[in-house]
């Protein structure tokens, strides 16, 4: 089994894999006073728990893969590996690490390790060129070329960064459930505000891909979309724009980086 983490700025994602396949997912909050005890523990706690994987921390998991957003957090997780996962192959992105997608930047290290990884998982599963959307605590459009390079991309304020702030400061308006309303057309405070963040975030999506694709490609027809994050879904029915929608495109990823990395883990 191949244990992968997906450490974003809000959440942490867990899958395990089969193989090719995902056979279990966890989705844990990411905080950065966590020690890598506290992580281990978590672990063993959730793991414990698969018919597949063995009561002791470890049994079962013949490798890792894990990429992070959080320096704080990767020094844990990175600490785990050594403590309780000793005789496990590990794979940690970072500077060196082989993913196979050049980085078309002018400084590839600002490059994010996750936004990386998603083109990596675009490219095998898609090809060139793509255009990956990742809706978390910021919402990211990830170019990859048509010989599959990572070749830039935008990054905007996620969907529950921008409710967050509506609440803290709108004089008169409050943190509101985030779910799709009656009507565009609002008929109260809250339906009004659920509006804004479906509807507008989806004609946010049209437009930046839209744009993106006639500078990516000569024919934008060309181009694949793909949705993932978290709260994907909370847009995938209004934009006209995305293609396919892979929830786990990240781990995905990590998975493939593993393999490109395992000899030398």
């Amino acid at each position: 089994m191949l244990l992968t983490i997906d450490v974003g700025n809000t959440h942490t994602v867990l899958g395990l894999f089969d193989g090719e396949e995902i056979v279990e997912h966890w989705r844990i909050s990411t905080d950065a006073r966590r020690t890598a005890d506290e992580l281990a523990v978590l672990l063993q706690g959730l793991m414990g728990m698969h018919p597949l994987l063995g009561m002791e921390l470890g049994d079962g998991i013949e490798g890792i893969a894990i990429c992070a957003t959080v320096p704080s957090v990767l020094h844990e997780l990175r600490e785990v590996t050594r403590r309780y996962y000793g005789d496990v192959p590990a794979v940690l992105v970072e500077p060196g690490v082989k993913t196979g997608v050049p980085i078309l930047m002018d400084n590839p290290k600002e490059v994010g390790a996750d936004r990386i990884i998603n083109a990596v998982a675009a490219v095998e599963l898609y090809g060139g060129p793509a255009i990956v959307v990742d809706f978390g605590t910021a919402t990211t459009f990830d170019a990859v070329s048509p010989r599959g390079e990572y070749a830039g991309g935008v990054i905007a304020p996620g969907i529950e960064i921008s409710v967050e702030a509506l609440g803290v400061r709108g004089a008169q308006l409050r943190k509101i459930e985030l779910a799709r309303p009656r009507s565009v057309i609002g008929k109260n405070t809250v339906e009004a505000m659920q509006s804004g963040i479906i509807y507008g975030f989806a004609g946010q999506v049209d437009g930046v891909v839209t744009r993106m694709k006639k500078e990516l490609a000569a024919d934008p027809d060309d181009v694949t979309v793909i949705a993932t994050g978290g709260l994907a879904p909370m847009v995938l029915g209004e934009s006209s724009v995305i293609d396919e929608h892979e929830p786990w495109l990240t781990l995905i990823g990590l998975r493939l980086v593993y393999e490109r990395n395992a000899s030398r883990a």
